[in-house]
């Protein structure tokens, strides 16, 4: 529910700065390492918003899923590591059984 209403609030953040920015027509030169282009100042403010913050969601993914993936391996290594510890407590039981059954006779 929180990174809903962070999502929420930031796209209401990039509706209002495009609703105020419509207001401003004023034309600059961008010159971007391959070339160069005239756009408006509003159109290319809310355009470098919206490349960021798509940016930033996919860097966000990625640590995510890395997050994720460790933490499924950590789940199975554990399970692995638990069975191993009931088989071991088996045989420890079973070698104690035997051990005061041969002590009795």
């Amino acid at each position: 529910m929180k990174y809903f209403l962070i999502l929420l609030l930031a796209v209401a953040f990039f509706i209002i700065s495009i609703t105020l920015g419509s207001s401003n027509d004023q034309v600059i030169t961008f010159n971007y390492l391959i070339a160069k282009g005239d756009f408006s100042l509003s159109s290319l403010l809310a355009l470098l918003f919206g490349v960021g913050f798509v940016l930033g969601w996919l860097i966000c993914a990625v640590f995510y899923l890395r997050t994720v993936v460790s933490l499924k391996n950590a789940r199975r290594k554990i399970k692995r590591l638990e069975s191993q510890l009931e088989v071991g407590d088996k045989k420890t039981s079973e070698s104690t059984s035997i051990v005061t059954v041969q002590d009795k006779e």
